[in-house]
């Protein structure tokens, strides 16, 4: 892949929006009322994009956004609270800004999606009616044995941002001197593919500092991982990687890094190899869609969401759109930029179907930053199109592997910058 600087990526990814949502800009004067309802589950960073963008574009279709939780809390950037440089409180956002475009939200659990009728049920047992309903459910985790819901509590995942992030700092905290921070990473396809290692990252950074007889041991069910040389060196240069002083250890599948099982009462994790013991330990178990989405029979085998990439309609249910970590959106990550993309894309589709229009052609757009220390970032950034009935890269890059230091730093400013900029989008 090709190395992309700021500016031009700037560039691209401005284009990529704009053929995104064309489809809506062309249609968005002279509209009447009651142009179709809109129901939106979810509202993070895809389904509150979703719903914003749909009412920026045509105030005359109705939506209602259903989120269970009355404030969010960004997974992106959480990684710092676990390490004790960010509050939980800088994370969390509210839904006054949406509720301003016009939109309808009901903090309310979604249990039931009926596409013959058409009706979202809520658990208390409110009914809602759509001519076209976006899932955006986010990620649910796949069984491992030992890892139950009282074992979450010993050995949380913190890998939905909130109560298990603010739990696992307590626990890095409260970790003997001496002892590993034990992380278990997932198999393939997971939320954020480089969140494991941007954690194990800033987790080292925290023991250097507070508990210099302890280091991180990953233990990967894979052999590779996302970023890995870009990880690997700044590693090598900020904690010692590959000697005998090294805070980080990473333990591949080959070489016995696959869990077997975890018990939580004596606090160990089985291998196929050894176990491993800590009073500090991260299970961040396989993943698949939400509940939501496999109650509505809206996943295949894979655990995921089969779609259509142009509109990001179900490929099982009509009217019905997947977008965000549900979906199996083959080509494009699952990270919250690539969220904020399919949504914007499922946008212009929904605007132009309601309107008796064809969908525009569409183009994604991701941006990942990943934090090694608190000024030592790295990133990756890329533009899709759909060509030949898949989602493909047409441009992008990583950053370069002899960066300066400053350039590091420079990254981790932008690694804020784009967090604020992306919460103000989402939420504003």
């Amino acid at each position: 892949m090709s190395m992309l600087n700021r500016r031009s990526f700037v560039k691209l990814s401005g284009a990529a929006a704009l053929v995104g949502l064309s489809a809506t800009t062309v249609s968005r004067t002279g509209f009447a009322a009651d142009k179709g309802k809109v129901v939106v589950i979810g509202g993070g960073y895809g389904g509150a994009i979703a719903a914003k963008y749909i009412r920026m574009a045509d105030q005359g279709i109705d939506v209602t956004l259903i989120e269970q939780n009355t404030h969010y809390y960004s997974c992106p950037l959480s990684n710092w609270v676990v390490a004790g440089f960010r509050d939980i409180e800088v994370q969390k956002w509210g839904y006054e800004g949406l509720k301003k475009h016009g939109i309808k939200v009901v903090h309310e659990q979604a249990t039931e999606i009926d596409p013959a009728t058409k009706t979202v049920t809520t658990k208390g047992g409110t009914k809602f009616k759509y001519d076209r309903l976006i899932v955006s459910p986010g990620v649910n985790f796949k069984p491992m044995e030992g890892y139950d819901a009282e074992a979450m509590e010993k050995m949380p995942h913190a890998w939905n941002a909130g109560p298990q992030t603010v739990l696992l700092h307590k626990q890095l905290s409260e970790m003997r001197d001496g002892d590993p921070f034990i992380m278990v990473a997932p198999t393939d396809p997971f939320r954020c593919p480089p969140g494991p290692y941007e954690r194990a990252s800033l987790v080292a950074h925290y023991l250097m500092k507070n508990k210099p007889k302890s280091k991180v041991i990953i233990l990967d069910p894979k052999d590779k991982f996302s970023k890995m040389g870009l990880f690997t060196a700044g590693w090598t240069k900020l904690y010692g990687y590959g000697t005998d002083k090294s805070k980080i250890e990473w333990i591949p599948g080959g070489e016995g890094g696959k869990v077997t099982r975890v018990d939580a009462k004596t606090m160990t994790v089985y291998t196929e190899m050894a176990e491993f013991k800590s009073s500090c330990i991260n299970i961040i178990p396989p993943q698949k869609a939400n509940a939501i989405a496999e109650m509505a029979k809206l996943t295949d085998e894979s655990g995921w969401c089969p779609i259509n990439f142009d509109t990001f309609e179900s490929k099982i249910h009509k009217d019905i759109h997947v977008i965000g970590d549900a979906s199996a959106a083959t080509g494009l990550p699952k990270s919250g930029y690539a969220a904020n993309s399919e949504a914007k894309v499922c946008a212009a589709a929904i605007v132009a179907l309601l309107n008796g229009q064809k969908p525009g052609e569409p183009s994604y757009v991701n941006t990942c930053y990943s934090m090694l220390s608190p000024t030592y970032g790295i990133s990756v950034a890329a533009v899709y199109k759909l060509q030949e009935g898949k989602i493909k890269e047409v441009g992008g890059g990583l950053s370069a592997a002899d960066a300066s230091d400053a350039v590091r730093q420079q990254e981790a400013l932008y690694n804020e910058s784009w967090y604020q900029s992306i919460m103000a989008d989402t939420f504003s």
